[in-house]
């Protein structure tokens, strides 16, 4: 793939195969970032498991002490009471099957879905189409639930869903090339924290295999996965 000359300039301030210190690979990424935008800043987590065994999947939610930087766009599946508390908690859409109706018809404008328990019959019947985007609603993942205001506002704070793919690598954000280079890191090792408690224990071997980040649209950097879990203890 054909790089643009900006990328190449910038891919020249570091050491491809190096991998670098958590704080040093932030400011690099941060030193890199050209765009005429504010960059997401995303962290890429090889895993040692083997995705192919449920035994093996890795999957859970953190809580970002700084927030992604983007604005969530939460969609509530509820009827009766819970519309209103869904409303006032600060949901963008709220409702039920006229909701599904447009998802069926290839209505997409949300970030994240979340049900309460007695709407996953309709719920269910999105599976094909929620599902291979990442916007199923989940108990594991803290978006099906009764409590349906509580869910919101964390989803809204930067509350994030993190997932082992069928490479064994995860892809997150950690926030915004605009953020403080602290507040980068604290959000790197708060998720790396929550991925080291969700290893799963039928993995072998050494499970942070490698680990980078890199702006949307500069060159990855990587970070040294063993200073990366030592700073965690």
């Amino acid at each position: 793939m054909k790089r643009g000359k900006a990328y190449q300039e910038s891919a020249k301030k570091r050491e491809k195969l190096k991998p670098y210190e958590t704080a040093e690979a932030v400011a690099l990424v941060k030193e890199m970032a050209t765009a005429k935008f504010d960059e997401t800043v995303e962290l890429h987590i090889k895993l040692g498991v083997d995705p192919r065994h449920a035994d093996q999947q890795v999957r859970g939610t953190v809580s970002l002490p700084h927030g992604t930087g983007k604005s969530v766009r939460v969609l509530v599946f509820a009827k009766g009471d819970k519309v209103k508390e869904a409303q006032d908690a600060g949901a963008d859409f709220v409702g039920s099957d006229e909701i599904a109706a447009q998802i069926q018809g290839g209505w997409f404008d949300f970030d994240v879905a979340v049900a309460t328990p007695d709407m996953m019959g309709v719920v269910g019947r999105l599976g094909k189409l929620l599902g291979p985007r990442g916007l199923m609603p989940n108990p594991k993942a803290g978006t099906v639930t009764p409590n349906v205001a509580a869910a919101i506002k964390e989803l809204k704070a930067g509350r994030i869903e993190f997932r082992v793919d069928k490479n064994a690598t995860i892809h997150v954000p950690i926030g915004k090339v605009s953020f403080e280079a602290n507040q980068l890191q604290e959000n790197l090792l708060s998720i790396a924290e929550a991925i080291i408690k969700a290893k799963p224990a039928a993995a072998k071997g050494t499970y942070m295999q490698s680990v980078a980040i890199c702006s949307t649209m500069g060159p990855g950097v990587r970070v040294n996965p063993v200073s990366l879990a030592s700073a965690l203890r």
